[in-house]
């Protein structure tokens, strides 16, 4: 590996901390950052590694902080909160940019700044974890075999519990309402929009559309216009999601938003290394072109948290060996769309007609 500077920030998080500790099992020494300065101090001396402290309020001094940074991997959510000063910081400070989010949103911001960071040969790519790196390449393959398809359909079977952080997008998100991409647009949708049944490569099941990055991030791969993404669902959780709808603009309110993400701290841990371990996830795809041809991709993959640490650190790790040019990328158009096959416990990723 090169001797660029590579930084976590957000590494005392649940998930930074876990792609942290990997980093160093590996022999890699990122400097570790975040805004708690007894966390990131505890958790850079444990595990032998530089440490900063420092928000994100300032934006001069932030780009400050970054100065001599090469690739950032920015994992302190809610990213809907923190990427945006980050992404600018970055484009002053010459720093490839890195986040392990899946909200829509900040995926679009990232693309908005496409010419600046070009400009800056800065190369931003949020979403290098299971958020998007698994439907990302199921998406690429099968644009590549039905290459006028009109609408695309993507999703994942995963029993895994959640993050914190995770927790809290999913709270912010349920007041947004579900999104699909229409004609090349991102559409807002009630909750639980589209129900139908899929094999997403473990037996078929119930499943209902939800508001996953890929309603934005695979446009910028594919071209595709219309797509919306799938998890499997109950009937009976299809109907509580649905009923949602009828109080959603509540779900919106500072007040509501505050409580309910502190529940969120006070019962969300994310899974252990246990539960991460036997809990693989099925990733699912579907294209469909104006003619009717269907193309179906499948890939299994470790557990999404897994998918998480070994798709950051292969991606870091991408950006820390190679020149790129600058502006705004999807996982597989910054590295290729077999990188999801190369991450520990990994599948072959096959295609078939429908």
């Amino acid at each position: 590996m090169s001797n660029k500077q590579w930084m976590i920030y957000g590494a005392n998080g649940y998930t930074g901390e876990l792609i942290a500790r990997e980093a160093s099992r590996q022999g890699l020494t990122p400097i570790l950052a975040g805004r708690n300065a007894a966390a990131v101090a505890a958790l850079g001396e444990e595990l032998g590694l530089a440490h900063r402290a420092f928000g994100l309020d300032d934006p001069i001094a932030l780009a400050g902080e970054l100065a001599e940074v090469d690739v950032l991997l920015h994992c302190a959510g809610p990213f809907s909160a923190t990427s945006a000063p980050m992404v600018e910081a970055c484009i002053t400070s010459g720093t490839h940019y890195l986040d392990i989010t899946g909200e829509i949103a900040v995926f679009e911001h990232a693309f908005s700044q496409h010419w600046l960071a070009r400009e800056a040969g800065v190369a931003l790519c949020p979403g290098v974890g299971f958020d998007v790196i698994p439907t990302d390449c199921v998406a690429a393959h099968l644009a590549d075999v039905l290459p006028d398809a009109t609408r695309l359909t993507l999703g994942f079977d995963s029993r895994s519990g959640m993050s914190p952080g995770t927790a809290k997008s999913s709270v912010e998100g349920l007041a947004g309402g579900g999104k699909v991409r229409k004609g090349g647009g991102i559409t807002t949708v009630p909750l639980a929009f589209g129900v139908r049944r899929i094999d997403f490569g473990d037996g078929e099941k119930l499943a209902m559309t939800i508001p996953w990055g890929d309603v934005a991030t695979a446009w910028y791969t594919t071209g595709i216009p219309d797509i919306e993404v799938y998890i499997p669902a109950s009937p009976g959780l299809v109907k509580k999601v649905k009923r949602l709808n009828w109080v959603r603009p509540v779900l919106g309110l500072s007040p509501v938003q505050a409580f309910l993400k502190g529940q969120v701290g006070k019962r969300v841990t994310g899974p252990d290394a246990a539960t991460r371990e036997r809990q693989p996830t099925f990733v699912w795809g579907e294209a469909v072109n104006a003619r009717g041809d269907t193309r179906v991709a499948r890939v299994k993959t470790a557990n999404g948290y897994t998918v998480t640490i070994d798709g950051a650190i292969a991606v870091s790790r991408h950006l820390m060996d190679n020149e790129v040019e600058g502006g705004a990328y999807t996982p597989s158009k910054l590295v290729d769309k077999d990188l999801v096959t190369r991450l520990p416990g990994s599948s072959e990723l096959t295609i078939d007609n429908a």
